[in-house]
């Protein structure tokens, strides 16, 4: 169930995965990585929904799961595993809208109403559906909730602490319950993380594809596909790497991530997980969406120009879609 508010305390980046980092680069060298892409970096699609690239080429392998020494650890947060990501995908660069929303679905069951603030009291069926009639309005199959293990590394954006930013600046890229002011906030308007994903923590959780177990990650090294490492490859953990975990084969919860404005910071690290029913509604949970793409599409898609020096601009002044 969704968690309730608890204090977090300031952490520190773990000495030793500078290490981690460089060896898990080896393996890449080795033959675990891809090749160039060349797909853009940002889209827009025809509902003026705007997608990051998350690319894999140069690190495919990332640990997922709470780092040791992270005391706000829960069990379902471990083992930390090694996982590869097998294929780039696009990720939706915020939360989707109400404006959006209402453009596929003709309605808006939101409870903080605001077209650029994020849909809420969807379920995850709710999600699955407005995905679907998305792709018949575009001629598609390629949307799709993205895997657990894709937001993790999407979230993470190759760092290895608990946030991809200094807690002590929390305020600055994140909605939550002390800043929030009891409900949810236009998307984009607190500052992106490195992959410039905004509100990856924070505004509300995120429905994504996986069913829920609170063993799958102790689970997942024997039972999805996997690549056996040399012992020097990895620094820590087990020497299989997961390859494109998708969940659990069956569940009664889907699993949620990123924590919402209703949440202390425990529950906005970037490995922290949450579940509930299919069926369930909450106004502080929401979904982003993610593409696999593939030639039609990207014809249909239109380029977004960099805007480095936007992103530079302080996060109450970013740009929302």
């Amino acid at each position: 169930m969704i968690s309730g508010f608890i204090e977090s305390r300031p952490g520190k980046p773990r000495k030793g995965m500078d290490a981690l980092r460089a060896i898990t680069a080896v393996a890449l060298l080795a033959g675990l990585g891809g090749c160039a892409t060349g797909l853009p970096d940002r889209v827009k699609n025809s509902i003026d929904m705007e997608f990051v690239y998350v690319n894999v080429e140069k690190r495919q392998i990332f640990m997922m799961g709470c780092s040791p020494g992270d005391r706000e650890c829960q069990s379902d947060e471990r083992p930390q595993h090694a996982v590869k990501i097998n294929e780039g995908f696009y990720l939706g660069k915020y939360e989707v809208t109400q404006a959006q929303w209402e453009a596929i679905m003709g309605n808006n069951p939101s409870r903080f109403q605001g077209d650029k603030r994020p849909v809420d009291s969807v379920s995850w069926n709710d999600a699955r559906d407005f995905i679907r009639r998305l792709n018949e309005k575009e001629g598609t199959d390629k949307y799709r909730l993205p895997t657990e293990a894709e937001w993790e590394y999407a979230a993470r954006a190759e760092t290895v602490t608990k946030f991809p930013f200094e807690e002590a600046r929390a305020g600055d890229y994140a909605w939550y319950w002390k800043n929030a002011g009891h409900g949810t906030h236009p998307v984009g308007t607190k500052l992106p993380n490195p992959w410039k994903l905004h509100d990856m923590h924070g505004n509300v959780w995120e429905w994504v594809q996986d069913w829920y177990h609170p063993d799958y990650y102790a689970l997942s090294q024997t039972t999805s596909p996997s690549v056996l490492v040399k012992t020097r490859e990895l620094v820590t953990g087990s020497k299989v790497v997961v390859v494109d975990p998708q969940g659990a084969t069956e569940g009664t919860g889907r699993v949620l991530r990123g924590g919402s404005w209703s949440n202390d910071l425990r529950y906005l690290r970037s490995p922290h997980r949450n579940f509930y029913a299919p069926d369930y509604r909450s106004s502080n949970v929401g979904f982003r969406v993610a593409v696999t793409p593939d030639k039609e599409w990207l014809k249909k898609a239109k380029e977004i120009k960099d805007d480095s020096k936007q992103n530079a601009q302080s996060g109450h002044n970013a740009t929302v879609p």
